[in-house]
């Protein structure tokens, strides 16, 4: 079986004909017979109410964007990120019906846990795909609920939790207790805990307000896959392992370890490792807008992120009220003042940075679950072009970012070879 993926798809256009560069990226990625996108943003005629949150930016365009996605040749995808609630359930329910319409099968969102957590499945010339889609970056109260016997299920995603606790030496650790003393910070908590209300805090531990601190050796920040999470996963793996010949695991976390956006954080390792390790062939992240490590696991790809595929995040024609109350302006405002604003006139953000216009789409080519080859193609997304003209895929020219994919990729043990436009990961 042929694969071919992207990230995030942030859409907020329609797409202009066959533009220079479309017919290559397209004809790339109809090699696969899987071709995954990440659709980031909602899909309704903007008749639904805004959350009070967002992913960010309040997304919404409207459904014919699908068509678009078509014309690429896409055949499978996901919307579980960070702005599948952007317009609240409404908005979450219009997408789903939208890209159900389209016949895009999908995962990772649903109306109800169960539904989003199933996998979905393609059918295939060569076989038989299914997609399991998590987001480890969302607002808890997107989560999906779980049907009761009672009550029906919540809409949501497929949510990925995770623990984080921070380690610091004895020094430290006197420090944050002389801290939480002069200000009271736990004062309220520390109530309900005396009063049984919470749990007790663990031996050698200290709560700093919501963040959990213990004392080693070191001062280091760890973080593990929360393991209902993981548990609901593994589980269907084990249930598409009866149903399809390859399994594909989609992840959008923006979640980092250390200071650098390219870095995953730990999490999301163990994630990725363990879903290989359960059955899955392939593991597409996407989330933070730039290219992540590429990592050869056990024989089978995992892509920690593949960038943006498409980039409009300032091509939004209107916004709700919190969207420009969030930049100390009101609706009266254009959305140019609001962008900049944001962007600090236009100096700062996603469309400043050469790498969040920098991708690859990887092709590669599994047999009997083992895989047999892995390409790279190259793309950019118009950085520096008006903003009515930047942010569509076409095949790079420039091939100098590539050196950094290698060297961010090198410590994962994945060693790739650039030639003639292409680049090939050594298998």
């Amino acid at each position: 079986m042929k694969f071919t993926a992207v990230g995030d798809m942030l859409i907020q256009r329609r797409l202009p004909g066959e533009y220079e560069g479309f017919r290559e990226v397209s004809q790339y990625i109809k090699k696969g017979d899987v071709r995954f996108f990440n659709l980031e943003t909602t899909l309704n005629r903007g008749d639904c109410f805004a959350s009070q949150f967002s992913g960010g930016s309040w997304l919404r365009t409207d459904p014919e964007v699908l068509e678009d996605a078509r014309k690429f040749g896409f055949n499978i995808l996901t919307f579980a990120n960070n702005h599948t609630m952007d317009f609240s359930y409404d908005g979450l329910l219009k997408t789903l019906d939208a890209v159900n319409k389209y016949g895009f099968p999908n995962s990772g969102v649903g109306r109800n846990l169960g539904e989003a957590a199933a996998p979905a499945y393609l059918d295939t010339l060569s076989g038989r795909a299914a997609l399991i889609s998590v987001v480890s970056s969302f607002e808890p109260s997107a989560m999906a609920g779980e049907q009761s016997r009672r009550v029906i299920g919540r809409p949501g995603v497929n949510g990925l939790r995770y623990n984080e606790k921070y380690y610091v030496t004895k020094e430290y650790m006197d420090i944050l207790k002389k801290i939480a003393e002069e200000t009271a910070i736990n004062g309220k908590d520390d109530i309900s805990r005396a009063e049984g209300y919470l749990p007790p805090v663990p031996e050698g531990c200290f709560y700093f307000k919501n963040i959990l601190f213990e004392e080693g050796e070191e001062t280091k920040r760890v973080t593990k896959v929360n393991q209902k999470d993981m548990q609901r996963v593994e589980k269907a793996i084990y249930e598409a392992q009866l149903q399809a010949d390859y399994i594909i695991i989609s992840v959008h976390s923006h979640e980092i370890q250390g200071t650098k956006k390219e870095t995953p954080d730990d999490f999301l390792v163990e994630f990725a490792h363990r879903c290989i390790d359960k059955g899955a062939h392939a593991v597409i992240g996407h989330g933070p807008h730039l290219l992540r490590p590429i990592e050869i696991y056990k024989g089978r790809p995992i892509f920690y992120s593949l960038g943006d595929f498409v980039l409009q995040n300032e091509n939004i024609p209107f916004a709700p009220e919190d969207f420009f109350e969030k930049y100390g302006l009101n609706s009266d405002y254009t959305m140019r003042d609001l962008f900049k604003t944001r962007s600090r006139d236009f100096t700062v953000g996603l469309q400043t940075k050469k790498e969040m216009f920098e991708t690859v789409i990887p092709y590669w080519e599994m047999e009997n679950g083992e895989l047999k080859i892995l390409e790279l193609m190259p793309v950019e997304l118009g950085f520096g072009l008006p903003r009515s003209r930047n942010g569509w895929p076409a095949p790079a020219r420039d091939l100098s970012f590539m050196e950094r994919l290698k060297e961010m990729s090198a410590p994962y043990g994945t060693e790739i070879k650039i030639e003639n436009g292409i680049c090939r990961v050594l298998l």
